[in-house]
């Protein structure tokens, strides 16, 4: 009885201390300074690690097989297919043809431009977290010794402290909103909602030890608007609803995931679709643009890519998005994965292994630019208009812009891509006389 009594105390102690120096500064929107502190040592000892990694690397080391990095591995040469046939011997027909489609195919399987996006991106060096690379091998005991006391304080008080708050977070969202819901509809509801909203999210940042920084907030998006943004993460739409509020778009979920939607589409317009409505493009474009149309309502918040990506670029955005109307804010997130990898990797991890991985990890660290609003041209369609905000996305945020669809992280690519490249090289062909 003594033990579960003292077991008690300590519980009472340490729910007491989290309420009162975390969970409630963060619901008034104050900061004590201890993120602030914590971010400070957290920098010196990644400086410390990576000097003492360098110091190590002058030193002889045995001999041991390298792994290049991500990039740079084949250097490509983006000459067009009929000027690089025609080097070898002529642009008419010849048997020399097949290296060219032969070199292709060696550079798609070794490094295509596609699958490592769907990778978490390599570090230069290390973060104390794990050795993503083979040259991070035994340098130091002191290195060591601090690895070990990252290890524990990870483990033994960043996760249990992350787990509360996430516990305390989505409790407080499935009540707050569920009484919420309850009200009649009025400014007093919305109002009401809003908060609940801004300060779940807060209490879920911070039990991600989230630091953001937001970027030109004069262009937050408006209500009756569409915020699209890239897609790294499912943290995605909690750093963002951190600095605003928005109605999210999705497809209705089972578990603690259907609970909280239930929960919070009492207080919120969200629009959830069932499984089979997600398919009717038109159902979907329907309901989307009457949310638009109402003033009224929150700006939606969309991740027209569909799939996260490896915070290291900005793949196809879907048009259906860019059919709505109305005016489109753009977003560009960014994280720095020095603190922490933020990118789910879905193939590889189901997500309660990717958030273990994430509140185990130092911080989340992250950049949001609010881009000026953007509104479609007379002259631009759906397609173009995506491009033009995707580009801008990419720019903004320094990610590398690729024309390529995210659904081929989980599907093969589509027999018109490898059609169309046939077709080039019979039009080729034709053309210099060499067949008809």
């Amino acid at each position: 009885m003594e033990v579960v009594w003292a077991l008690g105390q300590v519980g009472a102690v340490w729910v007491a201390v989290v309420l009162g120096l975390i969970v409630l500064p963060s619901a008034l929107g104050i900061s004590l300074g201890i993120s602030e502190a914590y971010m400070w040592v957290l920098v010196k000892t990644l400086e410390w690690a990576t000097i003492r990694l360098q110091k190590g690397a002058k030193k002889p080391q045995p001999q041991m097989p390298r792994t290049p990095t991500a990039n740079g591995i084949i250097e490509r040469d983006e000459t067009p297919m009929e000027k690089e046939i025609a080097l070898l011997h002529g642009a008419d027909f010849e048997f020399s043809h097949i290296f060219y489609f032969c070199r292709k195919g060696f550079e798609a399987i070794v490094e295509d431009e596609v699958t490592q996006r769907f990778s978490s991106e390599e570090l230069l060096s290390w973060n104390l977290l794990t050795r993503t690379n083979v040259n991070f091998h035994y340098i130091s005991l002191r290195l060591t010794v601090v690895w070990v006391i990252g290890v524990i304080v990870r483990y033994c008080f960043l996760l249990p402290l992350r787990v509360t708050l996430a516990a305390i977070g989505i409790t407080s969202m499935i009540v707050g909103t569920t009484a919420v819901g309850q009200l009649p509809n009025s400014s007093v509801k919305n109002y009401l909602s809003e908060v609940v909203h801004l300060t779940c999210s807060r209490i879920l940042v911070r039990a991600l030890s989230g630091t953001i920084h937001y970027h030109n907030k004069e262009n937050r998006p408006r209500k009756g608007g569409i915020c699209v943004a890239n897609h790294t993460s499912p943290i995605d739409a909690i750093i963002l609803t951190n600095d605003g509020c928005y109605a999210m778009v999705g497809q209705v979920h089972g578990g603690l995931m259907g609970i909280i939607q239930r929960a919070t589409v009492k207080a919120c317009p969200h629009v959830w679709f069932e499984r089979s409505e997600i398919k009717d493009r038109h159902l979907v474009t329907k309901r989307l643009r009457e949310h638009v149309a109402d003033k009224s309502k929150l700006p939606i918040l969309i991740f027209p890519e569909g799939t996260c990506i490896n915070n290291t670029s900005v793949m196809m955005f879907k048009k259906g998005s860019f059919e709505i109307g109305g005016t489109i804010y753009p977003v560009a997130i960014k994280y720095d994965p020095q603190f922490g990898d933020a990118f789910w990797n879905s193939s590889k991890y189901n997500i309660v292994s990717y958030l273990l991985r994430i509140m185990t990890s130092w911080a989340i660290v992250c950049n949001v630019w609010y881009l000026p609003p953007m509104v479609r041209k007379e002259d631009e369609d759906a397609v173009q208009f995506a491009n033009r905000v995707r580009s801008a996305i990419a720019h903004q945020g320094g990610l590398t812009e690729l024309p390529w669809d995210g659904g081929l992280k989980r599907a093969k690519v589509k027999d018109t891509f490898k059609e169309e490249q046939q077709k080039n090289y019979s039009k080729m062909l034709v053309r210099n006389g060499s067949v008809g």
